[in-house]
């Protein structure tokens, strides 16, 4: 992971808060108009496995806040367009 990763906060439905490091974020305006970003675990290294999670946001409350409430990707048209792009993602990042 990058030494300088963005890091956010998540809420669970029972208070909990947990750190996630974000790898990536990207807006798709054309057919879903939302932002879409992926995370991790905070401290996760390297050679772990890790559980990467995403979720999707509405484009407008994402540029008027830096809070904001991330949604389940639940459409699956939507969910093979954001797998579509983690597997770019990682293989662009994929180290040699």
């Amino acid at each position: 992971m990058d030494e300088e990763q963005d890091v956010i906060t998540l809420i669970d439905e029972k208070g909990n808060e947990e750190l996630f490091d974000i790898l990536f974020a990207f807006d798709e305006t054309e057919k879903y108009n939302k932002r879409y970003i992926y995370v991790v675990a905070a401290g996760t290294e390297d050679e772990d496995e890790v559980d990467i999670q995403a979720f999707s946001s509405d484009i407008a409350d994402t540029e008027v806040a830096a809070e904001g409430t991330l949604d389940q990707i639940e459409d699956e048209d939507e969910w093979r367009m954001v797998e579509e792009r983690l597997n770019q993602w990682l293989e662009e990042n994929e180290e040699d």
